[in-house]
């Protein structure tokens, strides 16, 4: 392999998107895991606070770039970080202080059908190919988090944490088809350095009236360590490779690989839980694999 072949491989937009989910399932497992020990205001406060600061300096040389930004585009990145920075995690967080991992691992496999659905109302008609793929992905998750029973699901009920990830989705699925309006030129880093500023002013006084209300909060190595995770990996370099991957798919098909996370999920509990996995593991992953496969044919055609 050359070395143009390398860098193309590491660069692949389908690679990109496979790794920030990656990542985001980490979060949810994070987040989960922490949800007594930092409310989740103050975790979306430190998140966001350590991307901003490994963002800066790589930011810095490209702020010229900021000048001359006309005040509709300044509006286009006013949504962007509120949605994309302020609202999706934090409310993805506050989520699962009440739910349960299966109820938000179902619901947030939602975000690909909502960006479909809404780039519907914008003009777009999605090829049959890439609504089969949707479905067949869809069908995968669906057996996963039902764990191959019909019943399971059936027996799934809805309470204020669901209604919270519903939330986070309809904010995450806005952010993806708003990033096809982003500033042109506008250099990635800079651009996730305002959109991480924005996030962070809204974020500062939420999390300052969280604590001030007597929420509980445990500072501790692992609390730190868990912070740290979230702030390098799903927000940093997650939101840099989605933000890129994105830009060069289009946002319907990268909306689709979200439909990994149940897979990523099952794979993180057999290696820091020690779940052993099942036949529907297997079936549910099969399922979403194939429905990405027939969506990606799409683009190769």
């Amino acid at each position: 392999m050359t070395a143009q072949q390398r860098s193309s491989f590491f660069t692949h937009p389908y690679l990109l998107l496979t790794l920030t989910v990656l990542f985001w399932s980490g979060n949810m497992v994070v987040g989960r895991g922490l949800r007594d020990a930092i409310p989740p205001m103050t975790l979306a406060l430190g998140r966001w606070t350590l991307a901003f600061l490994l963002t800066l300096p790589l930011a810095w040389p490209h702020r010229q770039g900021l000048k001359g930004i006309p005040a509709r585009k300044w509006g286009i990145l006013l949504v962007l970080g509120t949605l994309g920075v302020g609202a999706y995690n934090t409310l993805a967080y506050i989520a699962l202080s009440y739910t349960t991992a299966t109820n938000a691992a179902l619901l947030n496999s939602f975000i690909p059908i909502a960006i479909i659905a809404l780039s519907w109302g914008l003009g777009h008609r999605a090829r049959p190919l890439e609504l089969l793929g949707v479905l067949v992905s869809f069908a995968g998750v669906m057996n996963i988090v039902g764990r191959g029973d019909i019943q399971v699901l059936a027996g799934l009920s809805l309470n204020v944490g669901d209604l919270w990830m519903l939330a986070a989705v309809l904010s995450w699925a806005v952010y993806t088809l708003c990033l096809q309006w982003r500033p042109a030129g506008l250099h990635p880093m800079a651009m996730l350095a305002v959109l991480t500023a924005i996030g962070l002013l809204e974020l500062l006084p939420l999390a300052w009236l969280e604590l001030a209300r007597g929420a509980h909060l445990e500072p501790h190595w692992g609390t730190a360590l868990g912070v740290v995770y979230t702030g390098v990996f799903p927000a940093f370099l997650g939101y840099i490779f989605y933000n890129r991957a994105v830009g060069e798919v289009g946002a319907s098909r990268a909306g689709l690989f979200i439909h990994l996370m149940p897979v990523f999920s099952t794979l993180l509990a057999m290696v820091f839980l020690g779940e052993a996995p099942h036949l529907y593991h297997l079936v549910g992953s099969g399922l979403i694999l194939s429905g990405i496969w027939l969506t990606t044919r799409v683009a190769r055609r």
